[in-house]
């Protein structure tokens, strides 16, 4: 069963909301990079959750994967021209994340900074 959204703004944060795929555009902002740079860049990410991440924003027309008719196969992943007219939305969002990270952790309680202390951590987009 597919879940329509109507509202665009829904519809396109629905398609980058998942936990990786804003750092691995954001990652191939600076160019083309093979399966295992980018696991490298993004550490903790597993390989189940790459590829699946990769699969799902190569479906949605932001990321383009190349295969090489190689021994071993080379397989590299890069914006598309759709990905990156994301990009200025992405850097404007961290611009304002980092303008305002000290003023939204300053308006939650101790506890909840704690919490948020523990369990986030700020990773720039560059």
């Amino acid at each position: 069963m597919s879940v329509k959204l109507e509202c665009p703004i829904m519809a396109t944060i629905a398609m980058i909301s998942d936990k990786w795929k804003v750092l691995i555009l954001c990652k191939l902002r600076l160019g083309k990079l093979r399966f295992n740079e980018l696991k490298r860049e993004l550490q903790g990410v597993t390989q189940r959750v790459l590829t699946h991440q990769l699969r799902e924003l190569e479906a949605d027309g932001l990321v383009k994967r190349t295969v090489y008719a190689e021994v071993p196969p080379r397989v590299e992943y890069e914006l598309t021209n759709l990905g990156n007219t994301l990009m200025p939305a992405l850097e404007s969002l961290e611009t304002w994340a980092r303008q305002h990270s000290a003023e939204l952790l300053a308006t939650r309680s101790s506890k909840e900074k704690e919490v948020i202390v523990e369990t986030r951590e700020v990773v720039p987009c560059a």
